[in-house]
């Protein structure tokens, strides 16, 4: 084993039961084992989704025991594996420094800077996946603890720990996981035809005649075909010979969650909120109504559009195959967008007004809104002058005062409300692309207007976390100067004040950040706004109020002389 000299206790943050934290001065500094290394944590950016793992605690679905992906015995030999009712350390947006190397690691080396990635999901729970923070310990402690066997990807081999240099604030380093999140909801890629090897459901209404299906598939076929067809058109001699078709006798009785590929010719409310439920984990819904009107709303699952990702696309037409044609290529935003940014004003949603701004597309326009004037009043601070340089015409609205002010060709949706994804439809225009963003709850429905929906060619999606890929597109991004993740910083704490930073993440009342830095062990929350009556020195380094490496670095050693 090659280490330094570890401490044998250190502070850490614990959740021990729900809505339980308690700040531990004594945690157990473990030494790793021949396959695991020990990172000193140097940054931890603070999210709402600790709230989330905070009050369901074992109930969370990454909380879970793993079941899939890793034997039993190599867990066991972890001891930063916690999963069920078993303590935990919360913290997944986590900047780090490797301080100690078993003797068979091969893939980190001693003093390697990092940034974590910490959403393991080749390793599966019941509900979902493992993660770092989660039922893996994260950051909010001193030293963590990582496995090998966790931390590289078995399919592409590549690591969970991506190497950073010495440039870059602790702060702006940590922050790039949740960016990488905001990053992920525009790179992913989107599917835009059938499922190769998948399952098909083709269900088709009284009256009508199944086109455009010989021309969806391409190369991609599926590896099974489930027809119903109402009107008695042998619809299954209309499908690839080399497929195996099986003939249902009615919808209910067929498997929940089990089509990755829904196809209904039909305008029937009832027939497709029983569709809803038959859709798989990343399964597309197919709605062509043949110049049909449903007529009235239709209870959607919009919660598993976020959090299974499932898609829904619709054709006025007869043809199948056009719906497809309609689904964009990624959630990327397009010249000439004109976008509203809904719940603009939290720390997500400006990191998705500022990431706009600065992609350099030509010709977009946003419209940031949301209900709090002080938040408000914040995102101008950060994102009015780099709109004005780069020319993108940017309007702050309070919706309480002022309903938004015209339709949009994109949205993203950052509250967890349904109604705002019914509101975007109501509002859209032909092509309209709605993210949505917020974690709204799985089992959520909600009655939408798939007549306009389909009409306008609209197209709702949802994403969850980032991939490697994500975060080395923002760490490229602020390593060239592009984007400087610290713009998103509204307080700092050390540990003395992780409880009560948690707090103000849960009752909104900062707009931004919070960054803890763990070795900062009496450091209570300290807004950038009261930083002068703290550390004046400290204050000074600010640019224009905004966090700094000189900051950063100035906080550091004056409260390592002052605490």
């Amino acid at each position: 084993m090659s280490s330094a000299r570890l401490p044998s206790r250190q502070h850490a943050i614990q959740l021990v039961g729900p809505g339980e934290l308690r700040h531990n001065p004594a945690k157990e500094v473990p030494q790793p084992g021949p396959r695991q290394i020990v990172a000193r944590v140097e940054a931890v950016g603070l999210c709402f989704s600790d709230l989330k793992l905070l009050k369901q605690f074992s109930g969370h679905a990454r909380k879970g025991e793993i079941i899939e992906g890793l034997d039993p015995r190599v867990l066991r030999e972890i001891p930063s594996y916690v999963p069920g009712l078993t303590p935990t350390v919360p913290g997944h947006e986590v900047a780090c420094r490797i301080v100690a190397v078993g003797s068979d690691v091969r893939r980190h080396r001693l003093d390697e800077r990092c940034l974590v990635q910490t959403d393991y999901r080749a390793l599966r729970t019941a509900g979902s996946n493992a993660a770092f923070g989660y039922n893996f310990e994260g950051g909010l402690q001193e030293y963590v603890l990582m496995d090998e066997r966790v931390i590289i990807d078995p399919e592409s081999g590549e690591r969970f720990l991506i190497s950073v240099g010495e440039d870059l604030s602790a702060s702006a380093v940590a922050l790039v996981e949740p960016w990488a999140c905001v990053e992920g909801s525009y790179a992913n890629a989107e599917r835009q035809g059938p499922k190769h090897g998948g399952r098909m459901l083709v269900v088709v209404q009284d009256g009508l005649a199944p086109e455009g299906l010989a021309g969806m598939f391409g190369d991609a076929k599926p590896r099974s075909i489930t027809v119903l067809d109402g009107g008695g058109t042998a619809l299954s001699a209309l499908m690839p010979r080399e497929v195996s078709v099986e003939v249902a006798e009615d919808l209910p009785s067929l498997p929940d969650e089990s089509f990755d590929d829904i196809v209904y010719f039909g305008a029937e409310r009832r027939v497709i909120e029983l569709l809803n439920d038959k859709v798989a984990p990343g399964g597309i819904i197919n709605i062509v109504t043949a110049g049909r009107k449903i007529g009235e709303p239709v209870s959607v699952g919009i919660g598993r559009v976020h959090y299974g990702m499932t898609r829904w696309v619709g054709t006025a037409g007869n043809r199948a195959v056009d719906s497809y044609q309609h689904i964009p290529p990624s959630g990327e935003i397009r010249p000439g967008e004109k976008i509203a940014i809904v719940g603009a004003a939290g720390p997500m949603g400006q990191m998705h007004v500022i990431r706009n701004i600065c992609q350099g597309v030509p010709g977009i326009s946003i419209v940031a809104a949301d209900v709090d004037d002080a938040r408000l009043a914040t995102l101008s601070a950060k994102a009015l002058l780099p709109a004005q340089a780069r020319r993108v015409p940017l309007e702050l609205i309070n919706t309480t005062r002022q309903p938004l002010p015209r339709r949009f060709s994109y949205y993203a949706l950052l509250a967890p409300i349904g109604k705002l994804v019914a509101d975007a439809i109501q509002n859209s225009l032909e092509g309209c692309v709605i993210n949505i963003f917020a974690g709204i709850p799985a089992p959520t429905r909600q009655e939408l207007d798939l007549d306009l929906y389909i009409a306008n060619r609209c197209f709702m999606f949802g994403t969850s976390g980032s991939l490697i890929r994500d975060m080395e597109i923002v760490l490229e991004k602020v390593e060239q100067g592009r984007l400087d993740t610290n713009c998103s910083v509204d307080a700092i704490a050390g540990m003395a004040g992780a409880a009560e930073a948690l707090a103000a993440v849960e009752n909104r009342t900062l707009a931004g950040k919070i960054v803890v830095y763990p070795i900062l062990r009496d450091l209570g929350l300290i807004p950038l706004t009261e930083m002068s009556k703290h550390f004046p020195g400290v204050s000074a380094k600010l640019d224009h109020g905004q966090w700094t490496k000189a900051a950063e670095a100035e906080l550091l050693r004056s409260s390592a002389s002052s605490l």
